[in-house]
């Protein structure tokens, strides 16, 4: 039975039903649109400033954990000699030296040299610096160092005079290429060459002397002279402070980087990860015309894979941000020309924009005086990298570990050094989409490198496999970690 008044209504006319899903269809359409419009302005500003995010890497660390020195224990630097030590006396037999290799390489060959002279009981002239090497520097022993400071800081343990009496210029002389890392007892045996010769000539003045087992006073005076006697010269000093001092000025803490990416560097190490095959093939002509270097054909993904490669730009820029230094950090670059110049370097100033050179730091005029001299413009770069707050050094070659071992000398400041064969683990997940750039990441480099500060510790000494002499230059450096014979601890921590 039909109810009054009611009406079934009429069923939609398919046209309708079409032309309500056709608006339906638009309106989510424009919805999409709009979204994926809005998603790829935001994708594209990211990409234009992909890394400039202060939080987009890691929670904000603590200013302290970035920039503090660890904890030193109370350890202070302790060079004074033994009660046994007896003054130098003036001595008719004489030792002329010719140093070797790079800037750090002739500093720690020198002091090396100065505990040789004291324990053969010669008087050293002044060292000749070598102006053969890859970077042909013309600088003088005076012109780098302090040659007066020199003489007089270890006038109690070694005579030393500026050049060889007259009288002795054209007598025969002994010409000598002393072991590496030998000990005290191949140098008191070499005394007997005083019977038959008053001058001795040492063609060679790197790693002359062990790194572990030599006397506490033999140690002690190594340590004087590289750190006491073996000054900068006056206008090398006050430049260098000069340029401490407009970095402090820029943003009061600052990180010494020790960039490793040079031609010559890459070249020698047979490095290519990441580089053009044209510039793989350069790096290997390279190699193959530069006589000194003996070693020619190298893999360059075994080199990488064992840790033996610099880090490149991007891998420094990736490192720095996982440890949680803001990309505002004041960063100092002590390096030479890097290899691919600003397009290469933009791997690292996309992360890190406040990046300085000396370049940056001085006006040409001022540099001037350096043009051509390398180990002049290394001596400035190992000044402020000593004074930094944070060194990083890319690669362990002779200049970081010479940083490194008078940055704990003065107190164990901030060195952090790279595992560089754990990292390239880490950074091939990354390029491989098995890892991403942020707190993941973050936490397992910042793990991975919780002991690698410059925090107090004993110098490492042999790899256990290794046997015979092999042994001796898997050691680690003396000047790299002169603890404990340089380092002691203060009376007030003893007990």
């Amino acid at each position: 039975m039909v109810q009054r008044g009611y009406h079934r209504p009429r069923p939609p006319s398919p046209h309708a039903i079409k032309l309500n899903l056709i608006l339906i269809f638009a309106f989510f359409f424009l919805v999409f649109i709009f979204y994926t419009r809005q998603w790829h302005l935001l994708d594209d500003q990211q990409k234009q400033q992909p890394f400039f995010d202060e939080h987009s890497q890691t929670d904000r660390m603590p200013d302290a954990e970035l920039w503090d020195a660890p904890l030193s224990y109370g350890l202070r630097s302790c060079v004074k000699p033994t009660s046994r030590y007896k003054a130098a006396t003036g001595w008719d037999h004489y030792m002329t030296v010719r140093s070797n290799g790079g800037l750090n390489q002739m500093r720690t060959g020198i002091a090396d040299m100065v505990a040789v002279a004291r324990i053969m009981n010669a008087t050293l002239v002044i060292p000749q610096l070598d102006k053969r090497s890859f970077w042909h520097d013309s600088s003088t022993f005076s012109d780098i160092f302090d040659e007066l400071h020199f003489i007089e800081t270890l006038q109690e343990d070694v005579k030393i005079v500026k050049e060889l009496p007259q009288e002795l210029a054209n007598v025969p002389r002994a010409r000598k290429h002393f072991t590496s890392w030998a000990s005290t007892s191949y140098y008191e045996d070499m005394t007997q060459l005083w019977k038959e010769y008053q001058v001795i000539h040492v063609a060679k003045s790197d790693s002359r002397l062990a790194n572990n087992d030599l006397p506490l006073d033999i140690q002690r005076l190594r340590c004087r002279a590289l750190y006491h006697a073996l000054r900068f010269s006056p206008p090398i000093e006050s430049f260098g402070k000069k340029l401490v001092e407009r970095l402090r000025a820029r943003g009061g803490k600052y990180i010494a980087l020790h960039l490793r990416y040079e031609k010559d560097m890459l070249s020698f190490t047979g490095c290519s990860y990441g580089l053009t095959d044209e510039e793989s093939e350069e790096l290997r002509i390279m190699r193959e015309n530069t006589n000194h270097w003996k070693v020619k054909k190298i893999n360059s993904t075994e080199q990488r894979l064992g840790g033996f490669c610099p880090l490149t730009p991007k891998e420094i820029g990736i490192f720095l941000r996982a440890l949680g230094y803001p990309p505002s950090s004041l960063i100092y670059i002590a390096a030479g020309e890097i290899y691919g110049g600003s397009t290469r370097l933009l791997e690292l100033t996309s992360r890190f924009p406040n990046i300085v050179f000396k370049e940056t730091l001085a006006t040409q005029e001022e540099l001037k005086a350096f043009t051509n001299h390398a180990s002049q413009t290394a001596a400035l770069d190992y000044m402020i990298s000593v004074k930094s707050d944070v060194f990083v050094p890319s690669y362990s070659g002779n200049m970081a570990r010479a940083v490194e071992g008078q940055r704990r000398f003065l107190g164990h400041r901030k060195t952090i050094t790279p595992d560089r064969k754990g990292l390239v683990e880490v950074f091939d997940m990354l390029e491989n989409g098995q890892q991403t750039e942020g707190s993941s990441l973050s936490h397992i480099i910042q793990t991975m490198h919780e002991n690698r500060k410059g925090a107090p510790r004993r110098r490492r000494g042999p790899l256990p496999e290794m046997k015979g002499r092999a042994r001796l230059r898997t050691e680690e450096s003396f000047y790299e970690n002169p603890y404990p014979e340089c380092i002691c601890a203060s009376k007030k921590h003893l007990g």
